[in-house]
């Protein structure tokens, strides 16, 4: 009988079994070898992945416009890998890419493939906006006394500069580099005096920058010889989700009050409080949480396409907007140093609309976030002044910053 402290003898091992133990212990130099080389290479994917990556900046042809001229595609990309694409026509940005929380990389902005479907489009995706972002009632408004006609685009209003906006025009490249913010593309158009109906020869640069915190920055600075009234914005469509409607997003706009706009989204002149309205975003809420409420100015606009005003002194640069998409965890803040702040919900988007990669844009498949003076300004004294005068210089500061929730 064994006791508990005798040990078991041991039984003797068969051939195959001491064949087994004979090869495994050959083989140990070669798994040793093999573990430690997968381990290295796994080492330096990981540490590929999170080095800097270098930043830079590359143009290439995006076709020509009906008149012959060529249009440029400009490409930035910053340290992080996040892209931005540029076209001289109308300043468009065709492309923008930003991370999720796994860190993939997607394109989060509606437009078109080729340059073509662009100047055929009226949606304004991605364009540079002038002379005047949103409507002026009746196209018409009168400066030093005298009346100006404008270009009526918008029923009897005029919209975003008119029937050749500044997203129609091909701007010309004053540099393109990668400078230590990031890579960089400087735009340059002149508008001359009489174009669509507005006073003074109007020189306008842009300068867009893909910043290494994962912004896109735009700079805009403007200078005129004549009294003439400006107000310009940036009209990317945003989905974070890169595809279906915006509906589930969270968005909060720093703003305690909103122009109402009457049926033809003129604003009526009032400044109203945004409290026990739908308009009121100053804490996070889902964009479709109130927008079908029963709101005379929501049926107006088919849903959300008014201006708020921005809590801020006028010219200082803050967080006017923030947007959040809970699948994906991209968040988007939107900083400005402008009054006001244009949100639309893509209420005009029909499903007729076939853009990048053959996806069709739907109702609200997309949100614009514009930060502006308010629309129709020239026509209401009391709004803040968008006039600008000879020896004056136009500056306007927009910021779209990327992160992960």
């Amino acid at each position: 009988m064994l006791l508990a402290t005798d040990k078991k003898p041991k039984e003797p091992m068969s051939a195959c079994q001491r064949e087994f133990v004979t090869r495994t212990r050959r083989r140990r130099p070669y798994y040793a070898f093999l573990v430690t080389f997968l381990s290295i290479i796994v080492a330096m994917r990981i540490s590929a992945a999170e080095a800097p990556k270098r930043p830079e900046i590359s143009s290439a042809s995006f076709g020509k416009t009906p008149a012959g001229t060529e249009a440029q595609l400009y490409m930035l990309r910053n340290i992080h890998g996040m892209e931005a694409r540029i076209t001289t026509y109308g300043g468009i940005v065709t492309y923008l890419s930003a991370p999720d929380r796994a860190g993939r990389y997607a394109d989060v902005v509606l437009g078109y493939d080729r340059l073509e479907h662009y100047i055929r489009g009226r949606s304004y995706f991605g364009a540079l906006i002038g002379r005047y972002a949103n409507r002026i009632a009746k196209a018409g408004f009168s400066l030093n006394g005298r009346q100006y006609t404008l270009a009526a685009n918008d029923g009897a209003n005029s919209l975003h500069g008119g029937r050749v906006g500044f997203d129609r025009v091909i701007w010309r490249i004053e540099r393109s580099e990668v400078t230590a913010e990031g890579p960089q593309l400087d735009l340059r158009y002149v508008s001359q005096a009489g174009e669509e109906g507005y006073p003074g020869t109007l020189t306008v640069n842009v300068l867009y920058t893909l910043t290494n915190d994962n912004s896109l920055r735009v700079d805009y600075t403007a200078t005129t010889d004549q009294d003439t009234v400006i107000n310009l914005t940036q009209h990317s469509y945003f989905n974070l989700r890169s595809h279906g409607d915006i509906l589930s997003h969270v968005m909060q706009i720093n703003a305690d009050k909103f122009t109402p706009t009457d049926s033809a989204l003129i604003p009526t002149g009032e400044m109203r409080s945004v409290v026990n309205t739908p308009f009121d975003l100053r804490k996070p809420t889902e964009v479709g949480a109130h927008i079908d409420a029963n709101d005379e100015q929501l049926k107006f606009g088919k849903g959300y396409d008014h201006n708020w005003i921005i809590n801020k002194p006028v010219g200082q640069l803050v967080v006017a907007a923030s947007v959040y998409e809970p699948t994906t965890g991209r968040a988007l803040e939107v900083l400005s140093t402008e009054p006001g702040l244009q949100f639309y919900s893509g209420n005009f988007l029909d499903g007729t609309t076939v853009g990048k990669r053959g996806q069709t844009y739907a109702y609200r498949n997309g949100f614009c976030l514009e930060p502006q003076h308010f629309p129709d300004s020239p026509n209401h004294p009391d709004f803040p002044s968008t006039v600008l005068k000879p020896g004056q210089t136009y500056k306007s500061t927009i910021v779209y910053r990327f992160s992960v929730h």
